[in-house]
């Protein structure tokens, strides 16, 4: 066997192993100890991922704990009239729900967040990059609007200052980002429970008491007064939902430390990925239809501006409930829990999105610490420009964009894969086995995207403007399996085999765990993680082979 084959034995992802590796290889040592705790960049090795699968799964629904979703189906509601917004919330749900799914299977299956996922699934090793600065973008969008709860919660409760709160819900993430997967597991799963009883028990208290909330409800007609559902008002305001379709990449960033898939746990596998992965649209949609019930509840008191703020939302809410001495605080800590679940998720997220990005395009690994100050940079710039007061005009612009991407990877996967069989059915990520840019996914995503965008600013007549949201999804999906067969899949895979005689996958069908070091820093990867060298009877880790300036590693284009 030669020493590209050769099996080791000792664990892989020891906390003390990264210094050899640091003194070896330099930069690359340093950033291998770095990612050792949250795999920024590549594979997540089957030796890191000892959560279970319900484990798993509570820490990744723990990440959706925001309450944006409160304004989000409020400021539908208000806009267009219940019955427009719950039919819209599950219009926008049942494509989340769908697009969702492949997505998340492959990133549990296969243990790589969606960035991976994309790369070979249509867009090439450096067209990701395109849909990684998407994703950046919606986790700083996100956390803006979550800071911005806050930051109301802090200026109704403490009586700060807007300005101050933005600052204080920035900073105060700073700490438990630092940590990765291990810290965020523990927050999220004993903050859940007690986010969830201060949600649902002031709800459930309302209708139970005040049952003539509900016919208000449902008989709300919205602003205009007009009533009844009409399609335009529907797609609008699925367009703003449908801007959360690109949070399926935040649960894969979870899913992807699932345990590998056997027999014994195959029941739990498959519920934790269905109801942590697309299923996280279900409690997303009941809070957007909460949400539209609260704002309707407290419209005649706060009135319209103030009713799709969910800190009035609560306030409103346990003021029927209990003494007025404990409303304020409950409210602010719902409001302050809240936001620390979701935006230790959206800085995460957001730090792996741009250091993919910027490492891909440099050859250089300047930390994950350094992206998470710029996107929570760019989060308190929104803040401060007051990004909350034109809220639905962001996301209706933004979900775009977003559709098309997601549209893009889940049709790759269903249709590309497994039904026209010209895309590899195991994603592929690694530098050298991959072209540069695949026409597949990226014309279809550029299409789409821009059609849509063009159709959303009016460029196609008023009348298709409410149709953009529709139109990203339609061409994205018409175009990736057309472009496919027309170029025949031959730009997926720039080789046929990564050097290595071992296959990456194990008689189950999950990626093999055997290891093998890395001749450049010293550390040992499992197999999926690594490719042969090009100039070395060795083989080279994903994130060695991507810091490589000079490409001295990077296996030439090859079918053999």
């Amino acid at each position: 066997m030669s020493s590209t084959e050769r099996r080791l034995t000792e664990p892989v992802g020891r906390e003390e192993s990264p210094q050899a590796g640091a003194e070896a290889g330099g930069g690359i040592g340093g950033a291998a100890q770095e990612t050792l705790e949250d795999y920024t960049l590549r594979f997540a090795p089957r030796s890191y991922r000892r959560w279970t699968p319900m484990v798993v799964a509570t820490t990744a629904m723990g990440g959706i704990a925001y309450l944006a979703d409160f304004s989000i189906g409020a400021g539908i509601g208000l806009s267009h009239g219940t019955g427009n917004a719950l039919t819209a919330i599950l219009v926008a749900a049942v494509v989340i729900f769908v697009t969702g799914f492949p997505l998340a299977y492959y990133g549990a299956r296969y243990n790589i967040d969606l960035d991976l996922i994309t790369r070979g699934s249509g867009f090439g090793y450096y067209g990701s990059v395109l849909t990684s600065v998407i994703f950046a973008s919606f986790t700083f969008i996100f956390f803006a609007l979550e800071g911005s709860i806050m930051a109301q919660g802090l200026k109704l409760g403490l009586g700060l200052p807007l300005w101050l709160g933005y600052l204080i819900s920035t900073f105060m993430v700073i700490p438990l980002v630092v940590y990765g997967m291990k810290a965020l597991s523990k927050l999220q799963v004993w903050t859940t429970p007690v986010w969830l009883l201060l949600m649902v028990g002031p709800l459930v208290y309302l209708v139970v008491t005040e049952p003539g909330t509900v016919d208000r409800w449902l008989s709300y007609a919205g602003t205009g007064g007009r009533g009844g559902v009409n399609t335009a008002s529907v797609l609008l305001g699925s367009g703003v939902c449908l801007s959360l379709i690109a949070q399926i990449g935040e649960q894969i960033d979870y899913l992807r430390f699932m345990p590998p898939r056997t027999d014994a746990n195959r029941r739990a596998w498959w519920t934790a990925v269905v109801v942590a992965g697309p299923g996280w649209v279900v409690l997303g949609a009941l809070k957007q239809a909460i949400g539209v019930f609260l704002a309707v509840y407290v419209l005649a008191s706060v009135g319209p501006a103030a009713a799709a703020e969910p800190i009035q939302q609560f306030k409103a809410a346990f003021d029927a409930m209990m003494p007025s001495w404990l409303v304020v605080p409950l409210a602010v800590a719902l409001v302050v829990i809240s936001q620390i679940k979701i935006n230790v998720t959206n800085a995460y997220s957001g730090s792996l999105a741009w250091t993919n990005s910027f490492t891909r395009l440099t050859g250089r690994y300047p930390g994950r610490m350094v992206f998470v100050l710029l996107n929570l940079a760019f989060a308190l710039a929104l803040m401060e420009a007051d990004m909350f007061s034109f809220l639905n005009r962001v996301l209706s612009f933004y979900s775009n964009c977003a559709i098309a991407w997601v549209v893009t990877v889940a049709t790759d996967i269903m249709v590309n894969k497994y039904l026209l069989k010209l895309s590899p059915h195991a994603p592929e990520f690694r530098r050298g086995m991959l072209y540069a840019v695949n026409p597949v996914g990226t014309v279809a995503f550029v299409a789409a995207s821009g059609l849509s965008i063009a159709v959303y600013f009016h460029a196609l007549g008023d009348t298709l403007q409410p149709y953009s949201p529709v139109a990203a999804a339609l061409i994205a999906f018409v175009l990736t399996p057309l472009t496919a067969v027309l170029t025949k899949g031959r730009y997926y895979l720039r080789r046929s085999t990564d050097g290595i005689g071992e296959p990456l996958l194990d008689a189950d069908g999950n990626p093999s765990a055997t290891l093998y070091q890395c001749h450049v820093c010293r550390q040992e990867f499992e197999r999926p993680d690594v490719a042969a060298c090009r100039t070395h009877d060795a083989v080279v880790c994903s994130l060695c082979l991507s810091t490589d300036r000079v490409g001295d590693h990077v296996l030439p284009a090859s079918v053999g």
